[in-house]
């Protein structure tokens, strides 16, 4: 075998390529450490590579790679969805599940399709119900409801921990990179708990409703001319978040299925939202933490 650290792309194919041999001998606990191994290398290689910041870099990296990938023969509808969506991003706009429905992968050839597959891989006849489907985010599946509600009910209580004590100007002091403060992550979360909690009351009200797609992310820095204090902004989405929890605790257990029409997602269960809700508040805890350190 080549040396590892000069090859790390002909190691990750062989391994991935021994995964599936192993799989095939019944071996599916080395399979698996070859398969995370993989993904870890492949993970820890994008980490360090940093994509620029400016949007209009991003515009250019999108197109830049669906061409790319035009030559290395991925699925063209895959790759026209890509460039419809860097046109999006230029014009500040969400690419929609409508445009962009999950795709999935055949785990014995790659293949990838657009659509759930309901007959047999055409690269490798492999059967449909092998494909990988690859939604937006994995963390719409990542709880069972108590699992759900005790993270959204621990949370708060872990950001209140990290607040105490801080100045105002140390709230408000952003990064070098001019990134967010302190102040814009807690308007974030306030804004995000907002959201979920209507989006929940109307999947409860009506029968699969439409949830419209938010850009969240670009509420948390348009405060207005007279910016809350970071205290009420806090208490904002505490009382939000107490609201929910009352209300998650007092459906049946059915209720948790009852979904909606997700205009970025696509068909979406409470138990989905809820989950995804949860895990997003615990991704943003680390970077309050460095923003307290002064990082």
């Amino acid at each position: 075998m080549s040396n590892p650290k000069s090859e790390p792309y002909t190691v990750i194919v062989q391994m991935l390529a021994l995964a599936a041999r192993m799989e095939d001998e019944g071996q599916l606990n080395l399979a698996k450490l070859l398969r995370a191994a993989s993904d870890g290398l492949l993970r820890r290689a994008a980490y360090r590579q940093k994509p620029t910041a400016d949007k209009d870099g991003l515009v250019g990296e999108v197109r830049e790679l669906s061409q790319a990938l035009t030559a290395l023969e991925i699925d063209p509808h895959l790759i026209a969805v890509l460039q419809r969506g860097a046109d999006n991003l230029a014009q500040g706009q969400l690419t929609l599940i409508e445009d962009a429905p999950h795709p999935y992968v055949c785990r014995t050839c790659g293949q990838v399709v657009l659509s759930e597959p309901d007959t047999q891989c055409p690269t490798c006849g492999a059967s449909p119900l092998t494909f990988q489907q690859f939604p937006p985010v994995f963390w719409l599946d990542a709880f069972d409801p108590f699992q759900a509600k005790a993270y959204l009910r621990q949370t708060p209580e872990q950001v209140a921990v990290i607040l105490e004590g801080l100045s105002d100007t140390e709230l408000d002091r952003q990064p070098a990179d001019g990134g967010w403060a302190i102040r814009h992550v807690i308007a974030h979360l306030r804004d995000a708990q907002l959201l979920v909690d209507y989006r929940i009351q109307l999947m409860l009200a009506e029968d699969n409703p439409s949830l419209e797609a938010k850009a969240v992310f670009e509420w948390a820095t348009q405060e207005g001319e007279r910016p809350l204090p970071v205290q009420e902004i806090f208490d904002a989405y505490l009382t939000s978040r107490r609201d929910t929890l009352t209300r998650l605790e007092s459906i049946p257990l059915a209720d948790w299925w009852r979904t909606g029409r997700h205009q970025e997602f696509g068909v979406v269960t409470i138990l989905q939202q809820a989950s995804y809700f949860a895990v997003h508040d615990v991704t943003h805890l680390p970077q309050l933490e460095n923003l307290r350190r002064g990082n």
